[in-house]
C-alpha cells in the first residue's frame, strides 16, 4: 500500500510540474490558435535564468518571480515580431507557426550554449523545501509538496480570472470569435499579446521549479514539449481545465510506466493519448468549432 501512495504522491507532483508548462500552452493556443513549438524553449531558459539569480541573491522564491518576468517579457516581444501575421485558422498557418517557432527553438538553445555551455545546472533548494515529511511511514518530499500546492494555487487563480473577471470575459469572447470581439471594440491584439506573455510567464515558474530537481541542460526543451503537447491534446485544446486533467493522466501513467515497464515508457505515454483521442477526437474537455 505505501508502495502505491509513494508513486502516486510522485505521479502527482509530476503532473503538477507538467500543468504549469501545458497550462499556459493550452492558454496561448486556445487564445491564439498558435503551435508554439517554441514553449519547452521557455521552460529551459527560466531555469537558466532562475539558477543565476538564486546563485545571484540566493533567493530562491526571487529566481522564480524574476524568471518568470524575464520569460514574460520575451515572450511579449516574440509574439508581435515572429508570430502574429501567423495567427487565426488561415490553411496553411500551422506549418508556418511550426517553422518559425522551431526557429526560435534554434536561436533560444544557441544563445542558452553560449552562456551557461552544455554543462548541467541543478537550482539548490532552500532548507525549507530541503528535505521530507514523514506520514507514518511514508517521506515525501517537500520540494514535491510544494510543486502540488502551487500548482493548485495557479489553477484556482486561473479559474477565478477567467470565470469571475472583465478580462476574463474578454478572453473567452476572443476564443469564442475574434471577429466579433473585434468589431465590439476589444482590443484583441492587445489581449493575445497578454496571453502569450502570460502563458510563457507559466512557463517560467515551471522551469525554475523542474530545474530543481530535474535540472536543466541542453535538449531538455525537446524532452519536456512533447509531454506538453500531449497534455494539451488529451485534455482539449485551448481548455485549461483539460490541461489539469491532462496533466493527471499523463503524469500518472508516465511515472507508473518508467517503474513497471521502463522500456515501453513512449508506448505507456501514448497508448492513452490513443485510446481517449478514438472515443473523444477533441480531448476530455475540448469542443468542436
Amino acid at each position: 500500500m505505501e508502495f502505491w501512495v509513494s508513486q502516486a504522491f510522485n505521479g502527482l507532483s509530476y503532473a503538477a510540474l507538467l500543468f504549469l508548462l501545458a497550462g499556459g500552452l493550452s492558454l496561448i493556443f486556445g487564445v491564439m490558435n498558435i503551435v508554439n513549438v517554441a514553449h519547452g524553449s521557455f521552460y529551459l531558459i527560466s531555469g537558466y535564468v532562475g539558477f543565476a539569480v538564486i546563485r545571484l541573491t540566493g533567493s530562491y522564491f526571487a529566481g522564480i518571480l524574476i524568471a518568470g518576468i524575464f520569460v514574460a517579457l520575451l515572450g511579449m516581444g516574440i509574439e508581435p515580431v515572429f508570430l502574429r501575421r501567423f495567427e487565426g485558422n488561415e490553411p496553411g498557418n500551422d506549418l508556418n507557426q511550426m517553422l518559425v517557432t522551431m526557429g526560435i527553438v534554434l536561436i533560444l538553445q544557441d544563445v542558452c550554449l553560449a552562456i551557461w555551455g552544455g554543462d548541467p545546472y541543478m537550482i539548490p533548494l532552500p532548507s525549507y523545501l530541503n528535505g521530507y515529511f514523514k506520514a507514518g511511514n511514508l517521506v515525501l518530499p517537500k520540494i514535491r509538496s510544494f510543486i502540488i500546492v502551487s500548482a493548485l494555487f495557479i489553477y484556482f487563480l486561473m479559474w477565478w480570472f477567467q470565470k469571475k473577471t472583465n478580462v476574463g470575459a474578454k478572453i473567452r469572447a476572443i476564443v469564442d470569435n475574434d471577429e466579433m470581439a473585434s468589431a465590439i471594440g476589444l482590443k484583441v491584439t492587445l489581449i493575445r499579446m497578454g496571453v502569450f506573455a502570460f502563458g510563457a510567464g507559466l512557463s517560467g515558474l515551471a522551469g525554475v521549479i523542474g530545474a530543481s530537481f530535474l535540472g536543466a541542460y541542453p535538449g531538455m526543451e525537446f524532452e519536456i514539449i512533447p509531454l506538453a503537447f500531449v497534455i494539451v491534446i488529451v485534455g482539449g485544446l485551448g481548455n485549461f481545465t483539460g490541461a489539469l486533467f491532462g496533466s493527471i493522466i499523463v503524469g500518472l501513467v508516465d511515472n507508473l510506466g518508467k517503474t513497471f515497464f521502463p522500456e515501453l515508457s513512449y508506448f505507456t505515454l501514448f497508448a492513452p493519448l490513443v485510446v481517449i483521442l478514438a472515443f473523444r477526437p477533441t480531448g476530455l474537455l475540448g469542443r468542436s468549432k
